[in-house]
């Protein structure tokens, strides 16, 4: 028998996660709200978003109270500085030499680069990356919503370092 648990409390981790969600401007605020959500159901403490940054609170739930996020200009010179403090930048973008979700070992330290729902990341975000990370698809549509595709991404480095 099972008894439904509304709510029911996040598992505490043992230390900070070290990943960090870089966002290319977006079109729409419900996917960077999605994004928003799950960066705090996953314990991501920091996002990085560029262009309009505007929130659903409705969609962001908890996650606009406990998510840093900071909005920039640009992504190459975030990303840059990110790799100058140990970060291994990876981008979830179908690209040539791209490896797929099920064959990457996150490092700790990683930053995920989430790209425009429509065009993807740009020749000079690409050129920041040091791997690209694709998430296999057996039908059409040939590929996922940016928010869906980070929730996937967000969720294999969670499961690859489950306390943290």
């Amino acid at each position: 028998m099972f008894e439904h648990l509304r709510h029911k409390p996040g598992t505490p981790l043992l230390r900070n996660r070290e990943l960090v969600i870089a966002c290319s401007a977006f079109r729409s605020r419900v996917n960077l709200s999605s994004v928003v959500r799950t960066a705090g159901c996953c314990g991501v403490e920091r996002i990085i978003a560029c262009g309009n940054v505007k929130l659903d609170p409705k969609i962001a739930r908890d996650g606009a109270d406990n998510v840093e996020i900071e909005m920039r200009r640009s992504l190459p010179p975030v990303l840059k500085k990110m790799r100058e403090d140990g970060y291994t930048i990876i981008a979830l973008e179908q690209a040539t030499n791209s490896k797929s979700l099920h064959e990457i070992s996150f490092p700790r330290k990683s930053v995920i680069v989430l790209g425009n729902e429509r065009t993807g990341l740009k020749e000079d975000e690409l050129a920041c990356v040091d791997e690209c990370v694709e998430i296999p698809v057996w039908g059409s549509p040939h590929s996922y919503n940016v928010a869906t595709a980070g929730a996937m991404a967000m969720y294999e480095y969670c499961r690859q370092f489950p306390t943290g």
